[in-house]
């Protein structure tokens, strides 16, 4: 299953705050790496016109933040932020015929304040930075990033983003816009091309807002990839063992291991529900004694498949540096 995400050219990974998405959105993009993938990760910078603030996701890679431009990271693995500004310089860029009079545009402060105005404008320059990207060709004439991995920073920008062809195109359904915004739902709703990934926790609340966020981002069109449940406690009970020690506690009263059961029950509920409810394939992540870097090569790692055989040296070889 895993496998199949990477055929596709964008992966939108969003979730609630807290739950690991970040980190989960890093372990996607090196096990993609891992499987022959070349790979674009990608994060949304949110209140900041210079893209030179501090970044989570750049961390847990090693990747240096370079403004607006592609940084490799290591060998088959690139980073960029995208922002509303520089996606609407290079749609400027795309309908003025000279580069120099898109700059001088987005110098003027009439325009800069109209853009940061209107939120649906913010959203389509994220999407158009994004495009450009998928866009780009190496000499052979293949992609130049073949798997765009976007970590959405709230789920806010996930509806966002979603609901932003419907938006824009009731109040500007032709012209460059139009154009753009039709290209760029070509590429969202179209499920061999761009799949969400919604990471959350096996609790109660957490798995409800996965629910619910996966209804509303279906109702616009986007598919839905796969469901991420992170940092599934271990089971380390048998049926025999797990009423062995509930016996055991039965007869001796109240003990702090209880606390533990309670949770370890709390999450196998959770991991039900969702298992019930999901409308795409879930992959459960353990609960690693681990953080930062360290973490998401533990979890990429898990999200690996082991090499077979059957690997045609085709495959192998896709994720070949240019």
């Amino acid at each position: 299953m895993v496998d199949g995400l990477w055929d596709r050219r964008a992966l939108l990974v969003s979730g609630k705050g807290g739950v690991g998405k970040t980190s989960v959105a890093a372990a996607l993009a090196r096990a993609a790496v891992n499987a022959g993938r070349r790979v674009l990760l990608a994060e949304v910078e949110v209140g900041s016109e210079t893209n030179e603030g501090p970044s989570p996701l750049a961390e847990l890679v090693g990747a240096r933040v370079n403004g607006a431009s592609v940084t490799p990271v290591s060998p088959n693995l690139s980073f960029v932020r995208l922002s509303a500004i520089e996606g609407q310089r290079l749609f400027l860029q795309e309908i003025l015929p000279l580069r120099v009079m898109a700059d001088a545009a987005m110098r003027t402060r009439a325009l800069r304040r109209f853009l940061e105005a209107a939120p649906a404008l913010r959203e389509m320059g994220v999407l158009f930075q994004m495009l450009h990207l998928i866009r780009l060709t190496r000499a052979e004439g293949d992609p130049r990033h073949p798997l765009c991995i976007l970590d959405l920073p709230a789920t806010g920008h996930a509806l966002a983003l979603a609901a932003l062809p419907d938006t824009l195109l009731t109040v500007m359904p032709g012209g460059p816009i139009g154009r753009a915004v039709r290209e760029g739902m070509a590429l969202l709703r179209d499920p061999a091309l761009t799949g969400a990934v919604l990471v959350t926790l096996p609790e109660p609340l957490p798995v409800s807002e996965t629910l619910e966020l996966a209804t509303a981002i279906q109702r616009h069109g986007i598919p839905i990839a796969a469901g991420v449940l992170n940092r599934m406690p271990d089971n380390p009970f048998s049926p025999d063992g797990r009423a062995a020690v509930e016996q055991l506690l039965g007869a001796h009263g109240p003990h702090r291991g209880q606390r533990a059961l309670g949770r370890l029950d709390r999450a196998r509920a959770a991991q039900a529900r969702l298992e019930a409810n999901f409308p795409a394939p879930l992959l459960t992540l353990p609960e690693f004694p681990a953080s930062g870097p360290r973490l998401v090569e533990l979890l990429a790692t898990h999200l690996s498949p082991p090499p077979t055989a059957s690997a045609s040296p085709e495959r192998r070889g896709a994720g070949a540096q240019p």
